[in-house]
């Protein structure tokens, strides 16, 4: 439990890091279309005008709330079980308080039977995580949307397109595909943990062991997305004048 506690401290400043380096991106495109008017959707028709750079922006307020969902899940395991031996504490005279400095909590667990037992602070982050996927899901549905000949908001770049494999002509928006089927492991590997927690009584159960690969995972998935989100945004070349064209149509 201390040792996935300081692993989940480790990859949890990663992720923090990982969206505020995505936020800056989303803050230079939209300081760069202030101006660019397009459309505003509901029920995706076509409803008010607004601009691309305050479209970006609630993306941004998303990212927001996904950081500061992090920042609490740290600082809610920053409680430090070790000592708590397998069940009823160690008889060792160890100098607790001393070992939590040491390691970086900021408090003592209180009870050993639950200190074993507990996996909140796996569930909590995996399911911030997930919500993390899911935002990060529904830009990227609507980056596949706009790349669309449909839509021919956004050009993406060859870095993060393929082509068909029997029309080599067309471009497919597969990283934000791929981003998109991807938030569904995050989704899947959260009802997992919960599963696997809802039957065990107190205190330990081998059956924990079963939390790593879907955590592993689950933090794995996020971090590549991060990254490869950010190579897909400041990459994609906006198409302002469709944009603007866009709003001569329906009742806008």
């Amino acid at each position: 439990a201390t040792d996935l506690k300081m692993y989940l401290n480790v990859k949890i400043d990663e992720a923090l890091q990982n969206i505020t380096s995505v936020q800056k991106d989303i803050i230079k495109q939209a300081e760069k279309h202030i101006s660019s008017v397009m459309p505003g959707f509901t029920h995706l028709q076509i409803a008010q005008p607004v601009t691309f750079g305050h479209h970006l922006m609630a993306w941004h307020e998303m990212l927001e709330r996904d950081y500061s969902r992090l920042v609490d899940a740290k600082n809610r395991m920053s409680v430090m079980p070790l000592g708590s031996a397998a069940l009823a504490g160690s008889r060792y005279k160890i100098n607790r308080s001393l070992l939590a400095k040491k390691l970086g909590f900021q408090s003592l667990s209180r009870n050993s039977i639950d200190a074993v037992s507990d996996r909140d602070f796996v569930i909590e982050t995996a399911s911030t995580l997930s919500i993390l996927g899911v935002h990060l899901s529904r830009i990227c549905e609507e980056i596949v949307l706009w790349s669309s000949s449909q839509f021919e908001y956004v050009y993406l770049s060859d870095e993060v397109c393929t082509g068909s494999s029997i029309m080599p002509q067309k471009k497919n928006p597969d990283v934000a595909e791929l981003i998109r089927g991807g938030s569904s492991k995050t989704i899947a590997n959260l009802m997992g943990l919960l599963s696997l927690m809802k039957n065990l009584p107190l205190s330990y159960n081998r059956d924990l062991q079963e939390d790593k690969e879907r955590f592993f995972d689950t933090v794995d998935t996020i971090s590549d997305t991060l990254k490869v989100f950010s190579e897909m945004l400041t990459s994609a070349e906006i198409c302002v004048e469709r944009m603007r064209q866009s709003t001569e149509k329906g009742y806008l």
